[in-house]
């Protein structure tokens, strides 16, 4: 299975940015975490990360012509206010997991609303890097 993984703006910062919410753990973490993962499941496995909003909706566009048969997605704070992700992942036929690594229901009021998760399949949140593991899992199981 071809498995997209989408991150968004400062999730090449964990480790450095607000520890306490994030984890000490860095972004190279996560990327050997999604690696094994994709070793040990057979899929194949691509990790893109951005902090611009044009160029995550280029990739989830070019997702549509690439084979991509599942996507894994942390807009980060695009998550809350960015209608042309939503729109984006909308027009994607294929399974979509939206992740948090912390618990958005559960954090400031403009961080509790996700405007991009109506066009997902699932979200999965507050359950840290491990999060991505999961919504691996899903989309292998769907």
């Amino acid at each position: 299975m071809k498995i997209l993984v989408i991150n968004g703006p400062n999730l090449n910062f964990l480790g450095i940015r607000e520890k306490d919410i994030y984890g000490t753990a860095d972004y190279q973490h996560l990327l050997g975490m999604i690696g094994e993962k994709g070793r040990t499941s057979d899929a194949e496995i691509e990790v893109f990360q951005s902090n611009h909003e044009g160029a995550i909706i280029d990739r989830i566009q070019d997702a549509y012509f690439d084979g991509t048969e599942g996507i894994v997605i942390n807009p980060g704070a695009y998550s809350h206010y960015s209608y042309a992700i939503r729109d984006a992942l909308a027009a994607m036929t294929i399974p979509k997991v939206e992740v948090h690594i912390s618990d958005i229901t559960g954090r400031e009021e403009f961080r509790r609303i996700s405007v991009t998760q109506p066009a997902c399949d699932k979200m999965i949140c507050g359950q840290g890097l491990e999060g991505y593991l999961m919504a691996i899992d899903y989309l292998i199981q769907a």
